[in-house]
């Protein structure tokens, strides 16, 4: 894939985050019931890592940090690492910069897995 091709899939995505992020932040959740429902949910009647996740995000979206920690506490904590991986990899697409930190690190990779499993398992037992 070449440079601009990698710019433009990068805005596209990037777009694509701001739009579901307007749509997330008018349009409430718990109150409009067009979203998307989790199958692992619906089938098993359990909550897998991402559950209340729309609903923390809305939250989030609005300065509600304790009612987004109540809704998903791995939303809240992965929504500043997530930001800062875009944010790096914007710099790099349109500078060429490239800022600390890798999302591919094997560290990161084995550290990120165990951690969702373990917030899943967690949050059906307790």
């Amino acid at each position: 894939m070449t440079a601009p091709q990698q710019r433009l899939l990068l805005f596209t995505v990037l777009g694509g985050v701001a739009a579901a992020c307007i749509v997330v932040f008018f349009f409430d959740p718990q109150r409009y019931h067009f979203y998307p429902v989790c199958v692992f949910h619906a089938v098993t009647g359990w909550q897998c890592p991402g559950c209340g996740g729309l609903r923390a995000t809305h939250q989030l979206l609005h300065g509600n940090i304790a009612a987004a920690w109540h809704f998903n506490p791995m939303v809240v904590l992965m929504a500043p690492l997530a930001g800062w991986f875009a944010l790096r990899e914007l710099v790099r697409q349109t500078t060429g910069r490239i800022l600390p930190g890798s999302v591919c690190c094997p560290v990161f990779l084995w550290t990120a897995l165990p951690a969702f499993v373990l917030f899943a398992v967690l949050r059906n037992i307790l």
